[in-house]
């Protein structure tokens, strides 16, 4: 008798989102990420890079500051630089808007995104400090200054989803559905963003990821429920696109930071922060993501060498001579 997989029986599927003005798509899935041998997958998870709309100083020290520098200070410069990295999508993060921070408004915001907009050919996350009144008022006006170029706002959240979403729909853009790690919570914001008028292709849930440990885990949890809602018991109120914001998580915690020779049992410095950010990257894969947002480039380039080998064959190459350490020494 020949040996036969048990497969799962899907009745629901991931909704395609087609993103910026050249219509990168995410989404699709018939299974589970992977699982081709139970339904159809016809996009791979795409791959972002983060960029600041300031220099991010002593958060960028190190290997990031190294991948990136001479651009740091530069949105526009450092959004080009990423796409020659192989990113698929920019995320530009507002930090300067940060009212604990520089404090900026809407109009350094608007001209910033179109900078980068001008720099760069791919779809461009617009994102905001997670702060209800600020975002609301920045990412409000970043949407009507650039109407039709689908760009990706968020965080939206069940505080300013009304604001946001109201303008999200009026000038043609996407959004990122923000919830604390909770399947229910998601769904909810899910209902509310489409009772506003916004189509199910135009969300993505953002289930707010965590760095490596509790927070990555209560994540995976929470992003599994959701593809098993969506997937098995065909919840369309669940069948969007999941985004992962993790890089940013990743290199703010203190082992990215801390010297090799005062820490040498956490390994050398110039490759933990990409290797904590890969290592997080496949787990969120196999519970379901679509698009990661990554910070160091050569993560992202592992990441994709992964991804390839798994839906292609083949293997993570061992020569990646861009990379900033000998990978061949792991």
């Amino acid at each position: 008798m020949s040996f036969q997989i048990n497969t799962v029986k899907y009745v629901g599927k991931i909704n395609e989102a087609p993103l910026g003005t050249e219509k990168v798509i995410i989404g699709g899935q018939g299974a589970y990420n992977f699982h081709d041998f139970e339904g159809k997958l016809p996009n791979k998870a795409k791959l972002a890079l983060q960029v600041w709309d300031t220099d991010p100083g002593e958060a960028y020290e190190g290997p990031l500051a190294e991948a990136f520098a001479g651009v740091l200070d530069d949105p526009a410069a450092w959004a080009k630089k990423a796409v020659e990295y192989g990113a698929d999508i920019i995320s530009l993060h507002l930090k300067s808007s940060d009212p604990n921070d520089k404090n900026t408004g809407p109009a350094e915001a608007v001209a910033t995104v179109k900078k980068v907009l001008e720099a760069v050919n791919v779809p461009v996350i617009v994102f905001g400090v997670d702060n209800t009144d600020k975002d609301k008022d920045t990412l409000s006006a970043v949407a009507e200054a650039c109407s039709g170029k689908n760009l990706i706002l968020g965080p939206v959240t069940d505080k300013n989803y009304k604001a946001i979403g109201a303008q999200a729909l009026a000038y043609g853009h996407s959004v990122i559905a923000r919830t604390p790690i909770d399947v229910n919570l998601a769904k909810q914001l899910n209902i509310l963003l489409m009772d506003l008028g916004i189509t199910p292709d135009k969300i993505l849930i953002d289930p707010n990821t965590g760095g490596l440990g509790y927070g990555m885990e209560y994540c995976y949890s929470v992003m599994e429920r959701i593809n098993m809602a969506a997937l098995i018991q065909s919840d369309d109120k669940l069948q969007q696109p999941i985004i992962n914001i993790l890089g940013e998580e990743i290199w703010k915690t203190k082992e990215t930071h801390q010297p090799t020779a005062e820490y040498p049992t956490l390994g050398d410095r110039s490759c933990r922060g990409v290797l904590m950010e890969v290592t997080e990257a496949v787990a969120l894969l196999s519970a379901g993501t679509s698009l990661l947002v990554m910070a160091h480039p050569t993560s992202l380039k592992l990441v994709r060498q992964y991804i390839d080998s798994v839906t292609e064959g083949g293997e993570v190459k061992a020569d990646d001579s861009s990379a900033p350490f000998p990978i061949t020494a792991l």
